[in-house]
């Protein structure tokens, strides 16, 4: 016979809840949610007007309760009044700042007082940046000899002569003007600096684009706390309308070109070489009785060989020079835009930018129809030829073009070789 005292049945907690320290309790309310679930939510009186903060489950709001009451039994008012979010926030900000071992009523006391002096926080970050920029150690050398290093390392890593020869100039220029430590250098002084020199646009940007290397290789080896040239403006150039010129303007500029530079304004004319291509070129890359020109990857701005004919035009003003050897020019690139504007001073015309490679695809273009194969002997794309140069002239204009040789017939030599169409 069982003689055990029947079980009582356990009694399901009512709500709400309440959990008590002390003199403090803070209740504890469930409901129930649109979707047929429960949810629970605490009750906060810490800042005097009751606030429900919800959670999902029962334990987690009983534990929020018991922290609750806790905080308030210990009259932390305002750590009690926290919302999640803003207990989140506290903890992120003063893990920020545990590693600087500053404490965050000391961190945010002092950002108070910074944007009381700035009262922007990205100005404030700017101005910390600048202060670290202008203090940070440097090594103080002179900007010429920055300069020289930065070319010194640019021939070892064996860039070509053309580019080395522009850094010199335009760099050089630069250090001529700014005999000072490379470190005291600023954006406002070279903003200057351009714009004295009262370049074409395009012309101004290139200088920007050097000086913008230099300063990069400054501040990468120590020798100035940041860049300035990022401060400089930066110019747009906009492409303008294609310039060529008429067969008589080509002949008076022929005839006006010193000995030395005829060579190269024959070929622009004719072959449609780029200028720094025609620097580049050898004698022994014209080929008079085969008739073309070889330009190799060095030579090429695109870095792809490409063989571009000679016409009987070209031939003729090339043939005095059959038996020359090395470089088409000698001189140095500074030397070749200066002989460039002598022949048109002498010539009583303005040099027109590009214009002897223009001329020649117009007029190429204009005789022979295929923008294919004038994009194949300018190094370019079929497209822009037909958007650059097509029916640009007509085509007896282009034949007067290739009609343009030396007056005295002696100096054409015999090739036995058709011309090109």
């Amino acid at each position: 016979m069982n003689t055990k005292a029947p079980r009582k049945p356990l009694q399901k907690p009512s709500w709400p809840r309440k959990v008590q320290l002390g003199r403090e309790s803070v209740s504890v309310y469930r409901r129930k949610t649109p979707s047929g679930g429960q949810a629970y939510m605490v009750a906060n009186y810490a800042m005097g007007k009751r606030r429900f903060d919800s959670y999902p489950t029962e334990t987690e709001a009983l534990e929020a309760a018991n922290r609750l009451v806790r905080q308030l039994s210990e009259r932390q008012v305002v750590a009690a009044s926290m919302t999640n979010e803003q207990a989140a926030e506290y903890a992120a900000a003063a893990q920020s700042l545990q590693p600087f071992k500053v404490s965050l009523i000391t961190g945010a006391d002092t950002l108070a007082r910074c944007l009381g002096v700035v009262p922007d926080l990205t100005s404030v970050l700017a101005a910390v940046k600048f202060y670290a920029a202008r203090n940070k150690q440097v090594t103080r050398k002179p900007v010429a000899a920055v300069v020289d290093e930065l070319i010194a390392i640019k021939t070892a890593r064996k860039s070509s002569a053309r580019y080395l020869e522009d850094l010199s100039s335009r760099l050089g220029k630069f250090a001529s003007a700014f005999k000072k430590d490379t470190c005291a250098v600023t954006t406002a002084q070279v903003q200057a600096w351009l714009d004295s020199l009262k370049c074409a646009a395009q012309t101004t940007k290139n200088y920007r684009t050097v000086l913008n290397l230099l300063f990069e290789f400054a501040v990468a080896r120590g020798y100035a706390a940041d860049n300035p040239i990022e401060g400089v403006e930066s110019l747009k150039v906009r492409g303008g309308e294609v310039e060529i010129y008429t067969p008589e303007e080509i002949r008076c500029l022929l005839a006006a070109a010193a000995p030395e530079f005829l060579p190269c304004l024959a070929i622009g004319a004719f072959a449609g070489l780029r200028s720094a291509e025609i620097e580049r070129l050898a004698w022994e890359d014209i080929r008079l009785p085969e008739r073309h020109i070889v330009i190799g990857k060095a030579q090429a701005k695109t870095a792809s060989r490409r063989i571009v004919p000679i016409c009987d035009a070209l031939a003729a003003w090339l043939a005095p020079y059959a038996s020359h050897t090395g470089l088409v020019w000698k001189g140095t690139h500074e030397a070749f835009y200066d002989a460039q504007q002598e022949a048109s001073d002498a010539a009583g015309l303005k040099w027109k930018a590009n214009a002897l490679r223009h001329s020649f695809a117009s007029y190429r273009l204009a005789t022979i129809g295929d923008a294919g194969r004038v994009a194949g002997e300018l190094g370019n794309s079929a497209s822009i030829v037909h958007r650059h140069y097509k029916e640009l002239v007509k085509p007896a204009d282009a034949e007067g073009w290739f009609a343009v040789k030396p007056a005295s017939a002696e100096n054409i030599v015999p090739l036995q070789t058709a011309s090109i169409e």
